[in-house]
């Protein structure tokens, strides 16, 4: 049940930025989207968190999972000036994709890699970026993530009003008080979500 749950939101999630990039203005591509990133580079980077799942099913799969769960995976997502350059750079490969492909071929590649899931055993384990390993269940987990913040990040930068899917919201809501939580944040969380202490300008969980 958690892994067909984990399928839905990410299928949610990602139609809903299928549907946020068709309201993109050709005129808004060019423009800042986040950080170094035009909208254009912002959203190639969020194509990924669809696009990965493809090539990693293809992948030859561990036998055990390094990652207990999407929370220990973003946990040890590492930063860094190489790893930070790295992910802009492939986010702009990305974008310069998406605009030589129609948001059909994008939809209908999304399809396929859902099949792919639908196929797939329970206990699935992936093998990741930086040689970890995780379960596909909480993989997905973490894809939607992606695509529900960097969603909010292309909706701010375009100004375009967007309805979130709500279930994917709250579980990528629960995942990043989680992550904070572990980190050692977890009382700077709830102070700042009953009204104590607002969290420092630059807190950030990933």
């Amino acid at each position: 049940m958690e892994r067909m749950q984990n399928v839905v939101l990410f299928e949610e999630s990602a139609r809903s930025f299928f549907g946020l990039l068709a309201r993109i203005n050709p005129d808004q591509w060019d423009e800042p989207g986040l950080g170094a990133w035009t909208v254009r580079s912002l959203a190639g980077h969020t194509l990924r968190a669809i696009t990965t799942v493809g090539e990693y099913l293809a992948v030859e799969p561990p036998s055990v999972a390094s990652c207990a769960d999407a929370e220990a995976y973003l946990l040890g997502i590492t930063a860094g000036a190489g790893v930070n350059d790295a992910i802009a750079q492939r986010g702009i490969a990305s974008g310069e994709l998406l605009a030589a492909i129609p948001l059909e071929q994008l939809t209908q590649e999304l399809n396929r890699t859902l099949a792919q899931i639908a196929a797939q055993p329970v206990a699935r384990v992936l093998a990741v970026h930086g040689g970890r390993s995780i379960l596909l269940s909480e993989y997905l987990r973490t894809r939607s993530f992606e695509l529900i913040v960097h969603s909010m990040d292309i909706a701010r930068a375009t100004g375009i009003e967007q309805v979130l899917p709500m279930r994917s919201v709250e579980d990528a809501a629960a995942l990043a008080a989680r992550v904070a939580v572990r980190q050692g944040d977890g009382k700077a969380i709830l102070n700042a979500l009953t009204g104590r202490i607002p969290l420092p300008e630059s807190f950030s969980v990933v």
